[in-house]
Parts: C-alpha cells; sequence; structure tokens
C-alpha cells in the first residue's frame, strides 16, 4: 500500500498543490515555517480522518478562505482508491472514499494504516498519563474498529456515574440503584480495554525492545511497563471499595481511564527526570517504530511512515542507523521533512536509496 498522489486546496499555508510520489522515499525540505509538516499532516488527514497536531478542523482552513479539501490517491495491490476529506466552515467534515460518504468516520480507521514520528511526540513523555493512553488507544484502534467503539462506551458511561456522583452535593443524597446499573456497564467494558491493552503490551513490548536495542547499540537499559488499577484487583472491587472517596471527589477514581505506561532508565529510574533528550526521542522513535511493526503484523501491510524533523536531537551515528532501518523491506513508503535538502540527498545516496525530495517555500512546491 502506498500514496501516490496528494492535492491540498485551501490547507493551511497551502493554496492549491498536487504532488505525485515514489513508492519509497519522500522528503519535504525547506526552512522551518515553509509548510513541510502541514503536507505530513494532509496525509495524516487522509489516512485517520484527523489532523496529528490539532483536533480542531475548522482551524486548518487558510485564512481568508471557507473551506479546505485534502485528496489522495492510494494504490493497494494495483487497485487505486481515491480518499478525500473536505470541510466549509460551520458545517461538518466529509470523508469519501471513491466518490462515497462514510457512515462513519471510524470505519474508516485502519484501512490505510499510518505512524507519524514528530517533535510533538515528546508529550508522551513529559506530559501526564492521557497522553500515554490516547498512544495505546490510537495503535490499537487502527487494528480494531470494535475497540473504539467499546472506548467510547466506556467514555459515556463514566460520564453519567461522574455526573450522577457530582449531583449528591444537590440532592442530599446518592441514588444507589442507578449507582449499581452503571457500575455492572462500567466494569463490563472496562474490563474488555483492559484485556485488550493488555493483550497489545504483550505483542508490542518485545518489538519495542528490539528497535531500543537497535538504535542503541545496546548501551542503555531501559524499560516499559504497562500499569492499571485492575492489575491489583477486579474493577466491581475497586467500584465498590472507593465509594467513599469517589463521593468526596465527586468523580471516579478507579478504572481504566487511570491506566498508564511506566517508561524508565537506568534501572527504574523515570525517563522523564533523568533521561537526556537524545535518550528520550531514541525511546519515543522506538515506541513509534514498534508501532510500526505491530501494525504491519496485524493489517498484513507496510504502513505510511512520517517522519517529522527527525534528525533534531540525534546524533549522526543514530541518524545513518534510522535511515539504514526504515530503508529496508520491512518498511514500505516514507515520507521526511528536513531543513537541509543537501543533508537529506547526501544520507539517501551513501545508503543507495531512491528519494524524491520536495522543496517547500512558504506554500509553494518545487521537485
Amino acid at each position: 500500500m502506498w500514496l501516490k498522489q496528494l492535492s491540498v486546496f485551501n490547507f493551511k499555508n497551502y493554496t492549491e498543490s498536487s504532488l505525485e510520489f515514489l513508492p519509497q522515499i519522500n522528503a519535504f525540505a525547506g526552512a522551518n515555517g515553509t509548510g513541510k509538516t502541514n503536507l505530513l499532516d494532509a496525509i495524516h488527514y487522509l489516512a485517520l480522518c484527523k489532523s496529528y497536531f490539532n483536533p480542531i478542523d475548522s482551524q486548518h482552513i487558510k485564512k481568508g478562505f471557507d473551506w479546505f479539501i485534502v485528496q489522495g490517491e492510494f494504490e493497494r495491490d494495483q487497485v487505486p482508491d481515491v480518499i478525500s476529506c473536505s470541510l466549509k466552515r460551520n458545517q461538518k467534515k466529509q470523508f469519501r472514499r471513491n466518490k462515497k460518504d462514510y457512515q462513519r468516520l471510524a470505519d474508516h480507521i485502519g484501512l490505510f494504516p499510518l505512524v507519524m514520528i514528530s517533535p510533538n511526540d515528546t508529550v508522551i513523555v513529559t506530559e501526564g498519563s492521557e497522553e500515554r493512553r490516547k498512544f495505546m488507544d490510537n495503535v490499537i484502534s487502527q487494528t480494531d474498529n470494535h475497540y473504539l467503539d467499546i472506548l467510547i462506551q466506556y467514555n459515556k458511561i463514566l460520564l453519567q456515574r461522574n455526573i450522577l456522583l457530582k449531583q449528591v452535593r444537590e440532592k442530599g443524597m446518592l441514588d444507589l440503584g442507578v449507582l449499581e446499573v452503571l457500575n455492572l456497564q462500567l466494569t463490563e467494558v472496562g474490563e474488555l480495554i483492559f484485556e485488550r491493552r493488555k493483550q497489545f503490551m504483550d505483542e508490542f513490548h518485545p518489538e519495542f525492545e528490539r528497535y531500543y536495542a537497535f538504535l542503541t547499540e545496546g548501551a542503555e537499559k531501559v524499560a516499559l511497563v504497562y500499569e492499571s488499577p485492575l492489575m491489583k484487583a477486579d474493577f466491581e472491587s475497586l467500584l465498590r471499595n472507593s465509594l467513599e472517596k469517589d463521593r468526596v471527589l465527586e468523580r471516579t477514581s478507579q478504572g481504566i481511564h487511570k491506566d498508564d505506561l511506566l517508561f524508565t532508565i537506568h534501572e527504574e529510574m523515570p525517563l522523564k527526570k533523568f533521561g537526556s533528550q537524545g535518550q528520550q526521542k531514541s525511546f519515543l522513535i522506538a515506541l513509534k517504530l514498534a508501532q510500526y511493526s505491530f501494525l504491519r503484523n496485524k493489517k498484513k501491510d507496510k504502513p505510511l511512515l512520517l517522519l517529522d524533523d527527525i534528525f533534531d536531537k540525534l546524533d549522526d551515528r543514530r541518524t545513518k542507523k534510522l535511515m539504514q532501518l526504515v530503508s529496508e523491506d520491512e518498511f514500505g513508503q516514507i515520507f521526511i521533512t528536513d531543513t537541509d535538502a543537501g543533508r537529506i540527498k547526501d544520507i539517501f545516496d551513501e545508503i543507495a536509496q531512491p528519494i524524491r525530495i520536495f522543496e517547500v517555500k512558504g506554500g509553494a512546491i518545487n521537485v
């Protein structure tokens, strides 16, 4: 599976551009702020129905215009698929495959698997557990549409339970009958999510270790551990035993919405505090390459790999090893951004890989 062609209209800083790609490696080169990353984000829209960087669709419409369109032609086994995403201001986003509207965007997720590696990924390390859960959920959702459905269901039930807890202060009492129903619903769905996340981590973890060892030549010891309240007790017991605390907090304090991934380095020292920028970046790249491997194995297809500003904070040795790795047969089509076209050309000339370089200057593109 690969992306043959991309067209953007009134998208971010582009008025109109159309590009044709190689099935191997394509690069966007130019100064910071010229729109290189915007092209990667357009590809992300086509694969996953949304921006990688900003969830507010209307903010991707170019200033002075009322709509945008992103369109691309994918090819799999010599069969073309034309995907388009369009948005008019103050209207619902439209997503089409071969000119047919989707009934649910969730039905598109996973058809064209994609992995993005970006400087923005640092939030997975530096921010709260929500970012790490989001990482897990985004990977699993590309391989299992049902998982996305039960995740949405869980969040709806969780919201209802939290509203019920907040009403205690107003009403002076808690409706235990309604609470029991919500507890039952929450545990049923939550345990499904917990089991799916555990299964995912069992498959994902060995791939992560393999890629991190490759990038660092085994020089550093790191660990990746899935943590969940459901590791310690069944969900029903957790909810029952935390009821008084929940009433005081007016929210649900136990459940899979508290799950986390623990990242450590040097004998269980937190990566966030004790890892250098280079070590954190190597950790994140290993996470994303493991994501790629997981998706490839599940989908029986090679995902697109998008590398945004990948050379930042990586030394030359790790950069060369990474480019050699992603140029091997286990990887498919690759898109790269960098400020230096010459650097990209030299790297891929040295490892004898075909590449098409697009020079980007303020919304204009030259091959």
